[in-house]
């Protein structure tokens, strides 16, 4: 089946539409776009920029997708934009592309949910089925892991990271990086400790929880914060114990990455 487009769509030359791609009133598709098969476009939805929407992706009334970076270093130049497949984005949803660099490109990965009037600023990377809920902003350059949550109107610093399976509560101001498998929250965040609630809905069994639980001890518990011991050498520890653990690893591969933020830890008096 061809693409359908509503008489009063644009779509301009150089677009290109895969197979049942279904186009609404009032959108503007402009010369760079691609829209793969199956994308559908309700209506009011401006797709611009050199920007590439993966199969069956559902995009929400009054939602720009592919306008150049807000960085006013950027000069008005616009990069790439790359959003996965079965991916749905509601109403009044802004995302940027990459900041007009050579390589600079935002992307969101297959299957993420980024509610209303959510936005996502140039150069972020989102894994796979990544919850932004509504008002949620990030700054140029976030990283989030795969199956990562960001509750309601959250804003998360430019270059910060937000580890997989990680969640943020709402109304939380995040400045530094938040590790895998944790809750954050607070303005300024700190961690509350694991995200059971998450861990357990995607079938996280006892034993592995029992885990991770022990590793994020090792890292923050009274006992580790009361010695000198750097955030590093702690995680230097943690990796003897990873004995092929896949989550260890995957939080020791974090805390081992470059970064421009502070790793998010507890509040004083509050790790177990």
């Amino acid at each position: 089946m061809t693409a359908r487009a509503h008489p009063s769509a644009v779509i301009e030359a150089g677009a290109r539409l895969g197979s049942n791609v279904v186009v609404g009133p009032f959108c503007h598709i402009g010369p760079g776009a691609e829209l793969r098969d199956g994308v559908e476009l309700a209506s009011h939805v401006v797709v611009m920029g050199e920007t590439c929407v993966g199969s069956r992706t559902k995009i929400f009334p009054f939602t720009s997708i592919g306008a150049p970076s807000q960085d006013l270093k950027a000069g008005g130049k616009g990069g790439r934009l790359v959003v996965g497949s079965d991916c749905v984005i509601r109403e009044g949803v802004t995302i940027n592309a990459g900041g007009g660099g050579e390589g600079d490109e935002t992307r969101v990965g297959d299957r993420c949910v980024l509610l209303a009037y959510c936005h996502v600023a140039h150069d972020c990377r989102l894994g796979e089925s990544v919850i932004l809920s509504n008002n949620v902003l990030l700054g140029g350059h976030v990283r989030i892991g795969d199956h990562a949550m960001i509750g309601g109107a959250s804003a998360v610093h430019q270059y910060a990271r937000i580890g997989a399976h990680a969640f943020v509560a709402g109304f939380s101001g995040v400045e530094g990086d938040v590790l895998p498998f944790t809750i954050a929250s607070g303005n300024r965040a700190h961690l509350f400790g694991l995200n059971l609630v998450g861990l357990r809905r995607r079938g996280f069994s006892s034993e592995r929880i029992a885990r991770l639980r022990a590793a994020y001890r090792l890292l923050f518990a009274r006992e580790a914060l009361s010695e000198p011991s750097p955030l590093a050498v702690r995680a230097e520890a943690l990796s003897k114990l990873d004995e092929g653990d896949a989550d260890i690893a995957l939080m020791v591969e974090f805390l081992r990455a470059p970064s421009s933020r502070p790793v998010c830890a507890p509040r004083a008096g509050r790790a177990t």
